[in-house]
């Protein structure tokens, strides 16, 4: 689970998103990197570990220019080193490119851009973004044009940010979270409101298959057959914002502490919305919960307190394992997804196969 963010506005990047990059610790990772536009190139600053002594030993809040993008890493393709760290150049290093998710295909798409002279520094799934990029945006001139052509090409769950060297920001996304905040300095687009709540409570959702362009003048919203969309602007609560660890060591232990404000607060009729579940929990013959990781070890848990106290037997299920087991679902069955991230692919996975 990674954090990307990008900024394009009136304040240098580099800072605003080191701040916001701090804010998506809770996320985890194991690198973090920024990359910023300025004077005609892309400047990249990237390093192993917490944002702070990345920021300490790299300098990240340094770089200069008004247009940037950031990233921490979680490493799945490659391993935990500088060169696998976000974010990534092209070959050219006129685009670079953050990431969240996986591209399923990226080894044929490395292969093919290998045979066209394109050269890959790490080991990631992520890099082909940039040089796939690359290579339609040197045939189109277009960013839209590249973007299509991209997209169209890459299959996985994704979302990602390319900065290009002529001062713009674009940004996809596919089954990944992207919001894009709307500020009176500058625009930004995330994979979480914590990346620039402290600068704006004026965000857009896009929808899956979807991307955007962003540049000084404003954004354009497409889908990915090319139709422009447009979408309200939302406020976030001002909770967004108290988001700090505060009194607690970690961020589990304080959202441990929150949970019997949280679950009553979920709501706006919570009492209503609960009696609702209940109903159709004791109206469903086949009852099942699927989690991932340890939202499977509360999945657990949940079978034991059903018996007790609901007196219903519960079936607790792998995520992973749902594709498998599908067979499982009827019309008369209730599947149950916990997800500690409401990002964990094979939950989000198991919910639509259901």
């Amino acid at each position: 689970m990674c954090s990307i963010i990008g900024y394009i506005g009136s304040d240098k990047a580099a800072p605003v998103i080191v701040q916001g990059l701090k804010r998506m610790e809770y996320r985890g990772y194991d690198s973090v990197g920024v990359a910023t536009f300025s004077d005609d190139q892309i400047l990249i600053k990237k390093g192993i570990g917490k944002v702070d002594q990345v920021n300490s030993t790299s300098k990240l809040d340094t770089l200069s220019g008004s247009i940037g993008i950031g990233h921490t890493r979680w490493a799945t393709h490659g391993r935990v080193t500088s060169a696998n760290a976000h974010p990534h150049p092209s070959t050219s290093s006129k685009i670079a490119i953050v990431h969240n998710g996986i591209i399923d295909n990226f080894a044929e798409l490395k292969m093919d851009l290998q045979k066209k002279g394109f050269i890959f520094k790490s080991e990631t799934d992520s890099e082909v973004i940039a040089n796939l990029l690359q290579y339609e945006f040197d045939k189109t001139k277009d960013i839209k044009k590249s973007m299509l052509q991209t997209v169209a090409q890459l299959i996985g769950d994704y979302a990602f940010v390319a900065v290009f060297n002529d001062g713009m920001l674009a940004a996809a996304r596919f089954h990944e979270p992207l919001i894009v905040g709307i500020g009176n300095e500058g625009y930004f687009v995330s994979s979480d409101v914590l990346g620039f709540v402290e600068h704006t409570d004026q965000v857009i959702y896009p929808d899956n298959r979807e991307f955007v362009i962003i540049n000084t003048h404003g954004i354009q919203m497409f889908d990915f057959d090319g139709n422009p969309v447009k979408h309200q602007i939302t406020k976030i609560s001002k909770e967004f914002a108290d988001s700090y660890k505060g009194e607690y060591a970690h961020y589990t232990i304080k959202e441990i502490s929150e949970q019997p404000r949280t679950i009553l607060k979920a709501g706006h009729n919570t009492k209503i919305e609960l009696d609702l579940i209940s109903d159709l929990i004791k109206q469903t013959k086949n009852l099942y919960i699927t989690g991932s990781g340890t939202s499977y070890n509360a999945a657990l848990v949940a079978k034991y307190i059903f018996s007790k106290y609901a007196k219903l037997k519960i079936e607790p299920l792998i995520a992973s394992e749902v594709p498998y087991t599908s067979n499982f679902f009827d019309n008369q069955s209730m599947l149950i997804a916990l997800s500690q991230s409401g990002e964990s692919a094979d939950v989000l996975e198991a919910v639509k196969i259901a």
